[in-house]
């Protein structure tokens, strides 16, 4: 078992029996216990063909024979139903619904998600979509900070009363870029006190009532003159983020697989950048033993730096509700 491979949630595709069996392997032989579920191995947001229920059963009850307690991570921010195919997804959007309404629906999605033994959902949205991008689109959760923030709050109380950990996203705010993250890196020329007003202002609102925050792949040029997504940005995620705002949590990267990422820096250079900016949890890397190869190349070099963070994880995942 390997210690080190808490700071990283490999993809398991519960469409694939080839993905299924490599979980399994992390799981038995490196000591992997999170897992983010996916129904498909291609980098995008649209829904894909759905897993059925059943391989969702099945991988739980395999996995049990590996490990003792197992954490495992969806993007279920309108529901299960996006990834698996018995699952209730919410047809149309969040804007303007009834208060009342919103409770119901997002009780209905944490509690599904509770009872199919799901540690975390990747939600709520609570990016302010200025821009009116295609990926943000019928996911966030209204068309101004006060809405936004006002139905993040109902979704974490669901959460925490479903005994569900949630996880704001996209830090410090997706909807100014121009562009998709998934496709290349895309930048915001935005000034901070503008970010800070339309955007960041949110999180700032909510980050004492969360444990996980995920960062957005995305350059920000008010914090970097240089071309940097803020998930590699110690500007951001340390000096602001954490030491400015005093945020305390843990933070997850978006997807590593995206082509902010991949098509911009190396596998090293984004691992190093990631945790020595402030990050704690590194999700979806494209390879998950070499990202672990990489880690403790660094770890050997650093070893208290790495130390403290697989304690604050470990924390964490010991919080569970349970």
């Amino acid at each position: 078992m390997n210690i080190l491979s808490n700071l990283i949630i490999p993809r398991v595709n519960l469409n694939s029996q080839d993905s299924i069996n490599y979980a399994l392997k992390l799981s038995s032989k490196y000591g992997f216990d999170s897992f983010i579920l996916f129904s498909t191995d291609v980098v995008e947001f649209g829904k894909k063909e759905p897993f059925p229920i059943s391989a969702l059963e099945n991988f739980k009850k395999e996995i049990k024979k590996n490990i003792q307690e197992y954490y495992f991570f969806i993007d279920a921010e309108k529901g299960l139903g996006h990834r698996c195919k018995e699952g209730y997804l919410l047809s149309d959007q969040y804007i303007r619904k009834d208060i009342k309404d919103l409770y119901s629906i997002y009780n209905k999605i944490n509690k599904e998600l509770k009872e199919n033994n799901i540690f975390c959902n990747l939600a709520p949205v609570v990016d302010n979509n200025s821009n009116n991008l295609d990926i943000l689109k019928n996911r966030v959760l209204g068309v101004d900070t006060s809405e936004i923030i006002e139905v993040a709050n109902i979704f974490i109380q669901s959460c925490r009363e479903n005994k569900i950990e949630p996880c704001l996203k996209h830090f410090p705010g997706h909807g100014c870029l121009n562009g998709d993250t998934h496709k290349d890196i895309f930048s915001s020329n935005l000034s901070l006190d503008e970010l800070k007003k339309n955007h960041i202002s949110i999180f700032i609102n909510l980050l004492s009532k969360v444990k996980l925050i995920m960062t957005a792949h995305g350059w920000y040029k008010a914090f970097d003159t240089k071309k940097l997504p803020a998930t590699l940005s110690n500007n951001i995620l340390n000096k602001f983020l954490r030491e400015k705002l005093n945020y305390k949590g843990l933070l997850m990267s978006d997807s590593m697989r995206m082509n902010s990422l991949t098509k911009n820096y190396d596998d090293i250079f984004i691992t190093k950048s990631f945790f020595e900016s402030g990050g704690d949890l590194l999700l979806d890397p494209v390879d998950p033993l070499k990202t672990l190869k990489i880690l403790e190349n660094l770890n050997f070099n650093n070893h208290e730096f790495y130390e403290n963070k697989i304690s604050k994880v470990l924390k964490f995942k010991k919080s569970r509700l349970s």
